[in-house]
């Protein structure tokens, strides 16, 4: 339901509607748009000028009804049925057949101009193109519509795209975007030119247009190199003359094609293509993507000189002075692994080039015609570190005096100033900002890490360095060893810096061990330091054995001690015997590179399972970087949508799994697959919502969207894509005589999974709270486990599953409805679908921690009550909750029980007390009149006295709240009843427990009822 439909419109107000509707530049801009807010305001206020007030919610619902009716009618007409018919069709009709085009002229020299009407001229001139003319007469100066300004944005003409290419094919573009890794400045000038086009686009839409074309490129390219011509894509040939090193025959037959495409594509690139320094291909890309609000660096800023504004002189400017802009003044310091490599135009592998003078000097015209330096302001980011940068800043961080600086400073800019001078002694030429924000990094990458490892599913996950590291953060000494077992593939350490002094120029270059460099050694690298260098690689080869084994050493010493917490901690003694040996294999299972796949046992829309032939009992589930819709009505790819679903349907299991709810999941095998138990799937999917929307309301017309469900409304579908999916009752379930697995599904089963479905969503629903979301509704499905024979929750559960609102507003959506909800599938309307899913990937992880603290504290009255306090401490532990056991008397030391009550108040950790005593109670009244904390009396009743004894606990005297409960267990519930109110996960293990002891009744009824029969 449209969110603003409201009252009826009279046939005035629609006529005044489809006379703005009809202006050139409103229907202009409601062609291309697919964030289209601001024109339906601009609208609302056009129509507020004509004596209409709807705002601009109700006129957006009534254009959409407008254009469907209008569809609807012109297909009937279309298929020889003339009898149904609307009101104003010849209107709309006059209107949605115009398709407004922007025509980009050619000029003389190679350039495009707009030459239609644009955003804010006047809607008079439709009656010039033999447009349909305005119902009602339009303002002559109609308000600026507001334009869609966040990356990505409303839909690109090919005009635009063609525009786009025309100034992306200009060389000085192309230099420019080689060797950048920072270029906001550069499509800045991009969109400007663009504006003397005629074409409205801001600098993050360009850039974004810029990075979806590349990518489009490189897909067909790939597919016609691997032998298939079906793929192909608009504006082929013209990326191919950008980007893929055209001859000047090709480039001389294209532009046969089209008159109009400038010289510059025509130009051979085998000079540039020999200047190529060899360096991480991806570190542009990985950079380039991240938030404008995260980065702290940008490029250097070309000089006002440069910043022409005169079109001409902007595409006339040589090479020569573009580069003399981004060389340093003073001396070129040239570093093979600081150079950004990462060419933005190349699809292909970069050459290495480099010439070497007979004096070991570079002249500086030489230089600028060899070496690409980009230059980098001093904000910490910058210029990739090189493995042998990385090992010299670790050995500098190991040294005692630089940990003991660090660890105690809070302005730390003198300590990573003496780290650059140390560093520079070293021929390494980084400034303090970016010393400290590589040791940053390095910190950051190990204690996520560090996290990640202490998790059951992830335990093998590496890291660069990652020994190093944590030999400083552990205080142990860095040993040969720890620089030898990073993994077998970093055993290719490079031979050594040798910095040659190449006069006043200073340029330094690498010589490496594991690529083979044409460059002679110069005649200030002795052979003695080559020959150590090779005896000190060769001993450390022989230390990565060692090494290895040490590290996996302490990865299966860290899974023994993870589940023996587990078994302690939380599972409750029937659920540990339950536990299957194949979970215990799965956990012990080979590294992803190890694991041997069986056959296929089945694929879906978004996942493919496998037998698992060395683990018995378990698949394993592999996602698939695909996003569909309406039954795979629509699918499309969307890269890295498997390892997002993968991280959100792990870290969805294991929150379930800690809070006691049986699934499927093992652990998290790799980024886009999970090990789970073999399971016989349920055809049922079952759906929990709390609010109406979606197809509830169209199976239940009447029902206004955003209706609340208490309890949760839980419904099942019968998986059949062939008729969509229908719902059925539990009478139909029960009737299908389903059995899997030896398991027959009867009413028990049924109840156990539709109180299990609303379980599961009101623990979801409790862990999105802290993070301001609401969970709106969930799907899941069942499997019976093969070896257990019990029914689990399977499948997956993804951003796919569920429709989550942040802030609880249906606008801000970041499920899947947002791809469901798209009229057009465009590479950048996919790239806000997967920003969605990352943005839930990212908090879901969140939902496996708790900001909340508590703990429960037993005040016992006397050492003997310590195996009753035990109970109570054991119960605390299966919910989670520390607790802390200490002895005092009310009755012979108040003043002692006194202090510790301010003890525990001062720390400010909310705190629940339990106290144990006999006989006659006087420690939980003392403390219950002397705190606002709670207090909950557990006294350990004699079998002599305790008919007596209880009613010192029960009879108090007035003013004092201080329950009493017998059970040892019932204490801790208690406790942790309080502190679930603001503790997701204590809260989850509670509905977890209460579904549980449900399920088990349940079955023990079963199981009667046919030992009775």
């Amino acid at each position: 339901m449209e969110s603003g439909a409201g009252k009826h419109w009279t046939e005035e107000e629609v006529k005044a509607l489809l006379s703005v509707w009809s202006e050139k530049n409103i229907r202009k801009q409601l062609h291309g748009t697919l964030r289209n807010k601001g024109i339906f305001i601009y609208i609302a206020k056009r129509l507020q000028e004509l004596g209409v007030c709807r705002d601009w919610k109700q006129c957006r619902a009534k254009y959409k009804n407008l254009k469907y009716e209008y569809r609807t009618v012109k297909y009937a007409h279309n298929s020889g049925d003339v009898t149904k018919t609307m009101k104003f069709f010849h209107d709309l009709d006059a209107i949605l057949r115009y398709e407004p085009v922007t025509q980009l002229a050619a000029e003389e020299n190679g350039r495009c101009s707009a030459t239609e009407t644009q955003l804010n001229t006047s809607p008079t001139a439709d009656n010039t193109q033999g447009n349909p003319t305005s119902a009602i007469e339009a303002s002559k100066t109609p308000a600026f519509i507001p334009t869609v300004a966040n990356e990505g944005g409303k839909h690109w003409t090919v005009n635009e795209v063609r525009a786009l290419i025309r100034i992306w094919s200009d060389k000085n573009i192309q230099q420019q975007l080689e060797g950048t890794v920072r270029n906001k400045r550069i499509f800045e000038q991009v969109a400007a030119r663009l504006q003397k086009f005629g074409i409205d686009r801001d600098w993050k839409q360009c850039r974004t247009k810029y990075k979806n074309l590349k990518h489009e490129y490189k897909s067909v390219k790939n597919a016609q190199d691997s032998g298939s011509t079906s793929k192909s894509m608009k504006f082929f040939n013209e990326l191919d003359a950008i980007l893929g090193h055209s001859t000047m025959e090709q480039a001389s037959k294209s532009d046969n094609d089209e008159s109009g495409r400038p010289p510059e594509w025509t130009e051979a690139k085998s000079e540039k293509d020999s200047i190529e320094m060899p360096g991480d291909t991806g570190e542009e890309d990985s950079i380039s993507n991240m938030s404008e609000d995260l980065r702290v660096a940008d490029i250097k800023k070309v000089s006002d000189s440069e910043n022409l504004e005169d079109e001409a002189d902007f595409t006339g400017s040589t090479q020569a002075a573009l580069e003399a802009t981004q060389i340093k003044r003073e001396t070129i310091d040239i570093d093979d692994d600081s150079v950004s490599t990462t060419s933005e135009d190349r699809s292909c592998t970069p050459v290495a080039k480099r010439t070497v003078g007979t004096d070991n000097q570079i002249p500086l015209d030489e230089a600028q015609n060899h070496f690409k330096v980009i230059t980098v302001n001093d904000t910490g980011a910058g210029k990739h570190w090189s493995d042998n940068e990385v090992r010299a800043l670790i050995n500098i961080w190991s040294d005692i005096k630089i940990q003991q600086m660090l660890e105690g400073a809070t302005r730390n800019k003198e300590i990573f100033e003496e780290i650059a001078r140390r560093l520079m002694k070293r021929g390494i030429d980084r400034d303090w900002k970016q010393c400290r924000t590589k040791y940053k990094n390095l910190k950051y990458e190990y204690r996520a890490l560090q996290k990640e490892n202490e998790q059951l599913g992830n335990p093998r996950r590496k890291m660069r360095f990652y020994d190093e590291v944590d030999c400083i953060l552990r205080r142990q000494p860095l040993g040969p060893s720890s620089w030898g077992c990073e993994s077998s593939s970093l055993l290719s350490v490079s031979v050594g810096d040798v910095t040659a002094n190449t006069g006043s120029l200073g340029v330094k270059r690498k010589t490496w061990n594991d690529e083979m460099s044409p460059v002679p050694l110069k005649k200030s690298a002795s052979e003695n330091t080559i020959l150590q260098f090779q005896k000190l690689l060769t001993e450390k080869v022989h230390t990565v054995t060692e090494g290895k084994k040490l590290l996996l050493e302490r990865l299966c010493k860290q899974e023994e001690m993870q589940d023996l917490n587990r078994s302690q901690l939380f599972g409750d003694p029937p659920a540990i015997q339950q536990v299957p040996a194949a979970a215990a294999a799965a956990a012990m299972a080979p590294a992803a590179s190890e694991l041997k796949l069986g056959k296929k046992v089945n694929e879906g829309k978004t996942k493919e399972v496998y037998e698992l032939p060395e683990i018995p009992g378990c698949v394993l589930m592999q996602s698939k970087d695909q996003i569909t819709a309406g039954n795979a009505a629509r699918k499309d790819r969307m890269e890295g949508k498997a390892a997002i679903s993968n991280t959100t349907t792990s870290c969805v299991f294991q929150l379930l799994q800690e809070a006691g709810i049986k699934t499927a999941f093992v652990r998290k095998h790799s980024d886009t697959a999970f090990i789970a138990a073999h399971c016989e799937m349920i055809p049922i999917e079952w759906v929990c919502r709390r609010i109406a929307t979606g197809s509830f309301l169209k199976r239940n017309p009447g029902v206004k969207e955003g209706y609340k469900f208490y309890p949760p409304k839980v419904e099942m579908f019968y998986k059949d894509d062939a008729n969509n999916d229908p719902q059925w009752s539990e009478e139909q379930l029960i009737e299908a005589k389903f059995c899997f697995a030896g398991l027959a599904i009867g009413q028990t089963e049924v109840d156990i999974m539709a109180h299990s479905t609303q379980a599961i969503f009101e623990i979801l629903e409790k862990s999105w709270q802290p993070q301001n979301c609401t969970l709106v509704d969930l799907k899941i499905e069942f499997g019976v486990n093969i070896l257990t024979k019990e029914i689990v929750l399977a499948d997956v559960i993804d951003n796919d599953s569920w429709r989550l609102w942040p802030s609880g507003d249906r606008s801000q959506q970041k499920d899947k409805q947002s791809y469901r909800d798209l009229k057009e599938v465009t590479p950048e309307a996919l790239q806000m679908v997967k920003r969605n899913f990352e943005w839930v990937a990212e908090r879901v992880e969140l939902l496996l921690k708790t900001k909340s603290q508590g703990r429960v504290v037993v005040l016992m009255g006397s050492p003997s009550d310590l195996s009753h306090c035990e109970k109570i401490k054991k119960a605390c532990a299966t919910f989670g909750i520390p607790c802390e056991l200490r002895v005092t008397s009310a009755h012979k030391g108040p003043d002692e029980t006194l202090r510790i009550k301010a003890e525990y108040e001062g720390d400010g950790i909310p705190t629940v007390f339990v106290a144990v005593a006999g006989r006659s109670n006087g420690l939980g009244p003392v403390m219950s009149g002397n705190t606002a904390y709670p207090v909950v009396n557990c006294p350990p009743l004699s079998a002599d006295w305790g008919a007596q004894d209880v009613w010192s606990s029960l009879r108090l005297p007035s003013g004092l709240g201080c329950p009493t409960t017998l059970s040892p267990e019932g204490a801790a519930q208690f406790a942790a009843q309080i502190f679930g109110l603001g503790n997701h996960l204590v809260w989850a293990k509670l509905r977890s427990s209460m579904l549980n002891t449900w399920i088990s009744l349940k079955q023990a009824d079963k199981k009667l009822r046919e030992c009775t029969l």
